[in-house]
């Protein structure tokens, strides 16, 4: 039995896969039989709007359509006029679609692009209720009203708010795709690479530089944003030479370990330093194997660059162009001979260069009626003769001028010597020649140049190390591309050193002539002729521009929002360029051209982001005592980088109870707080002093060795940049502590000062953020506590002052003592090594417990500070000034630092401008909170009031809310009322303004 199972299974198995082939073929009518680049062994399954199609492995979503004759495709942004797939690349217009569900579910995608997959979920976009019946295609039937600038002219009136009330509206209406609202679950990934050639580019020039760069002995990274090598050799039939040399040269450099391939690989920017940003598509749907990557955003450095990337086939300008079933030439060619894919039966190539008649010559081979319609006058001989041998139809000096059908092409209005006439077609192929594809060349800022001879705009210049070839130069031909590939290759080769010797290039001719530039006619039919068929600009659009004055290209573009779609007008530009200039009576050079910027084609935010995301976003710090504070019920909160405790839940139900019970325990006993969030840096050498006493606006020179000093950083501008202390350890040597907000920006803003501002200082500057873990014990029973907790070392008043330090050591770990107070109560800041942090931590709160030291987070500090009257973070916000949060008398009389002469401007000493006050609630049970705005009884609640409430708290010691503000300094004087609205709440709060230190103004706590 089991024998016979095994002699039966290979021809049960055929039988399967002939099956399978027949039903693929019948559910694809348009599929040819033989040939193209698909498997048709491989069907694959897909849903296009619900409906279950079938195509094959190598089909591309368009192709798949296509092949299953689906004409409409989706509806147009303005009009939501019917389209089609209108291209076969990255410049399609049309044919955008919505891919996956759920999380997955990504919008606005080219199924030009789309490498079919087994499973495809895809919808039609921008369509309600279904893409057969839209609603919104009502709005061609007020087409006039709807001309370029209309909601800048229709949605200003009758009153200035009216905006308002429609930006609802036109945002629900505006759009294509829409995005998922889900946690997308899949993966991204940042990546670096390098190579001594990037080639952009897998076409003929492409390839030909790559094996002739390998051959010289550089490495080689060959971009390709196609799943498969060879440009525009892929539209030749299977049994051509030009696909006999593909897969010679293929073979070639597949065998070279010099090469390498990034296939599916976008290259979307070029950057400074021969850096060019690559996007790498692994499949777009379903879910993956565990660390796989959904795409993947790599910076390739490269010592020499070979831009190959070809030219993008134009359109012509007539009466409903956008209809489903008109299409460009080359993608015509491609569906057919790539994909096996015939797109239509009776065909209309209308043209004004040779290129589009191999689409035409193609099409008749493979059955097709076909009739050519140029715009030239005089015919290559050589053409019409293959034209005559394959029974195609050929008129000269014809234009198409009109498209009829509706949902699909059913005919089209020619315009010939003999005057209009309408003939019958389901297709209609059109090439108005090639624009070269520069963006990538002129992302560094060199504008494209225009090149009358064949009439488009080529690189302008390279940068060294830089070099072009194939089509995009301007080629017209395979075996120029090839030539000026294999030269390309060799110069960037020899450009990174590489000269070994090259074998002879690699020919090819597929016998392509150059096109005489001949410009398309004014329209002479009525009706909608699209320039950029994804944004629905028209012909009119343009003239409207250019009677109100739109001239310039660049106001153009944003006026009529040509080219500013998904596509970024890849089809668009330069026929639009060419209606300017005919309406300005100008050359195209003189009209000029946009400027093309980074990303060539739309890149996902995830692949650029990789896994930066939540909290990979930003690096996470965690303190020294950070697995202490977990163990013991401290609330952790991000504090910058930095994990801090908030609270601890042992203090209260939630944050308001515990904080404030935190801040009454430090005022009758003592607290244990984290500090190690500070920044720390270290500061030495014969100059240090000098240098921190231009830094400070306080100084440091008159700072004995032993003390410290509360110090304050200005910008250059005057404006307050952070506060902190600066301890003298030795005659050259400083320890300098920063906030915590702005730790990260005090080092780098110290060592910029000293590289450019004043490099001659011989001053040396060391983070040691990670070398010391800090802590602060405040309280009336800190000196106690320390007392007992380190009993060799001598705390009194004398030997330890306010502002003094002492410096030894802890069970054989370095131990600084500073005695500073930014909590009115005695306070003392511990330091010591970061690897005995906790240790130290559970050393104090055993010692200190019989005189009840606890744990206090975050919020408890910042409560004491605003009892103070302390300014930090909230108050030091980068708007004001010494003045403002009133430490111009640290600085009275002093002059020669940082930011001195700016700060002295007649602005910032304006009288009226908001300086720091307290605020204390006048009514109880009020609340006040940070953000509040000010105004005075009366005033009318609107705008920006008299100032804002910078910090606020709950005091337990007066029994009310307190705050400190920033308000206007003609209505700031103590005992004026004002009224603090807090709009996200809707809570209005009356204060009145008092002095911001609400305790112990004369400092009895701190000294104690």
């Amino acid at each position: 039995m089991a024998s016979g199972r095994t002699r039966h299974s290979k021809p049960h198995h055929r039988i399967c896969e002939l099956r399978q082939e027949i039903v693929s073929m019948s559910s694809n009518p348009r599929r040819l039989s033989a040939g193209s680049r698909v498997s048709r062994r491989h069907p694959v399954t897909f849903t296009f709007d619900g409906r279950k199609l079938v195509g094959y492995r190598g089909d591309t979503l368009a192709s798949a359509l296509l092949a299953n004759d689906v004409a409409l495709v989706g509806r147009s942004f303005k009009y939501h006029r019917p389209r089609g797939i209108f291209s076969a690349g990255p410049e399609e217009p049309n044919a955008l679609v919505t891919l996956g569900t759920g999380g997955r579910r990504e919008p606005n995608l080219p199924a030009t692009t789309l490498e079919l997959e087994d499973g495809m979920v895809v919808e039609s976009q921008n369509r309600w209720p279904s893409l057969a019946l839209d609603v919104q295609s009502i709005n061609g039937l007020f087409a006039p009203f709807l001309s370029a600038g209309f909601y800048y002219k229709t949605f200003m009136g009758p009153t200035r708010r009216a905006w308002m009330f429609y930006e609802h509206f036109i945002r629900k209406s505006a759009g294509l795709g829409k995005a998922s609202t889900d946690r997308d679950p899949d993966r991204y990934q940042v990546q670096h690479a390098f190579a001594d050639v990037a080639i952009v580019g897998g076409g003929p020039a492409g390839l030909s530089a790559a094996r002739a760069a390998a051959a010289a002995g550089a490495r080689v990274a060959i971009v390709e944003q196609d799943f498969l090598l060879g440009g525009h050799l892929l539209t030749e039939p299977l049994d051509s030479a030009a696909a006999s040399w593909l897969r010679q040269t293929e073979a070639e450099l597949e065998r070279s370990e010099r090469v390498t391939f990034m296939k599916s690989t976008t290259a979307f920017g070029t950057y400074d330093g021969n850096v060019i940003g690559l996007v790498g598509r692994h499949g777009a749907t379903g879910p993956r194997q565990t660390g796989e990557s959904k795409q993947t955003f790599t910076m390739l450095r490269a010592r020499s660059i070979v831009f190959a990337a070809g030219a993008i086939e134009r359109p012509l300008v007539f009466a409903n162009n956008d209809r489903p079933g008109v299409l460009l030439a080359s993608a015509a060619r491609a569906y057919l001979n790539r994909f096996g894919v015939l797109p239509g039966k009776k065909v209309i190539v209308a043209t004004n260069n040779d290129s589009a008649w191999r689409t035409a010559f193609d099409l008749a081979n493979a059955g097709a009626k076909v009739t050519v319609a140029d715009l030239r006058t005089s015919l290559p001989a050589a053409l019409v003769a293959s034209a005559a041998r394959l029974n195609v139809t050929v008129l000269a000096a014809t234009r198409i001028v009109d498209v009829s059908g509706a949902r699909a092409v059913t005919g089209v209005k020619l315009a010939g010597p003999d005057g209009l006439s309408h003939v019958a077609c389901d297709l209609v192929c059109m090439s108005a020649d090639w624009s070269p594809t520069v963006h990538l060349t002129s992302h560094l800022g060199i504008k494209p140049r225009y090149r009358d001879d064949i009439d488009a705009f080529v690189p302008g210049a390279f940068p060294a190390g830089h070099f072009g070839a194939g089509s995009m130069m301007g080629g017209c031909s395979t075996a120029q591309a090839i030539e000026g590939g294999h030269t390309a290759g060799v110069d960037a080769a020899s450009y990174c050193g590489k000269r070994d010797s090259v074998p002879a290039v690699s020919k090819l001719d597929l016998g392509e002539t150059a096109t005489e530039p001949v410009r398309q006619p004014p329209l002479v039919a009525r009706g909608k002729a699209f320039v950029d068929l994804q944004m629905d600009v028209t012909t009119k659009d343009i003239e409207l521009a250019h009677r109100e004055g739109y001239e310039s290209v660049e106001h153009l573009k944003r006026y009529t929002t040509l080219g500013m779609g998904t596509d970024q007008g890849k089809t668009s530009n330069f026929p639009a360029l060419s209606a300017m200039a005919a309406l300005r009576s100008t050359t195209i050079a003189e009209t000029g051209i946009t400027t093309f910027r980074p990303p060539y084609t739309p890149v996902a935010i995830g692949a650029l982001a990789g896994r930066a995301i939540g909290h990979h976003f930003k690096p996470i710090r965690r303190t020294p005592m950070h697995d202490w504070h977990v163990r013991n019920g401290g609330e952790m909160l991000e504090n910058g980088l930095w994990m801090r405790p908030n609270f601890y839940h042992q203090s209260g139900r939630n944050v308001d109870d515990a904080y404030v019970a935190e801040m009454r325990h430090i005022r009758q006993a003592a607290g244990l707080a984290d500090i190690s969030t500070f920044g720390k840096i270290d500061v030495q050498g014969p100059d240090a002093t000098i240098f921190l006493d231009r830094v400070y606006a306080n100084g440091a020179a008159n700072v004995p060795v032993g003390r410290a000093r509360y110090g304050v950083m200005l910008r250059d501008d005057g404006i307050v940049f952070d506060d902190g202390t600066a301890t003298r350890l030795a005659q050259d040597r400083y320890f300098l502590t920063a906030s915590t907000a702005k730790a990260a920006d005090v080092l780098p803003r110290l060592e910029f000062l000293l590289d450019t501002v004043w490099p001659e200082l011989r001053v040396a500057i060391t983070s040691v953020n990670d070398e010391w873990a800090a802590m602060t014990v405040a309280g009336p029973k800190s000196r106690a506590i320390l007392s007992a907790a380190f009993p060799g070392f001598d705390v009194s008043d004398t030997a330890l002052p306010r502002m003094g330090l002492l410096e030894g050591e802890w069970n054989g770990h370095a131990l600084r003592i500073l005695r500073l107070s930014f909590s009115g109560e005695r306070q003392y800041e511990i330091y010591v090594g970061s690897s005995v942090g906790e240790a130290l931590w559970t050393h104090l709160l055993e010692v200190g417990a019989p005189l009840g030291l606890k744990p206090c987070g975050r919020e408890a500090l910042g409560g004491l500070r605003i009892e103070k009257g302390h300014a930090a973070g909230p108050e030091i916000d980068g708007r004001t000034t010494l003045d403002d949060i009133g430490f111009g008398r640290l600085v009275s009389k002093r002059s020669g630092f940082v930011g001195d002469v700016l700060r002295r401007r007649p602005n910032l000493l304006a009288p009226d401008r908001q300086r720091l006050v307290g605020l204390k609630c006048t009514e109880a049970d009020s609340r006040l909170r940070g953000g509040a705005i000010l105004f005075l009884p009366g005033d009318k609640i609107a705008g920006h009031g008299r100032g804002r409430v910078t910090s606020a708290t709950f005091s337990p010691e007066l029994g009310c809310y307190v705050a400190l503000a920033l308000l206007a300094g003609d209505v700031a004087a103590e005992g004026n009322e004002v009224v603090a609205v807090y709009p996200i709440k809707g809570e209005m709060v009356r204060a009145r303004v008092v002095s911001p230190v609400f305790l112990d103004p004369q400092g009895e706590r701190q000294h104690g």
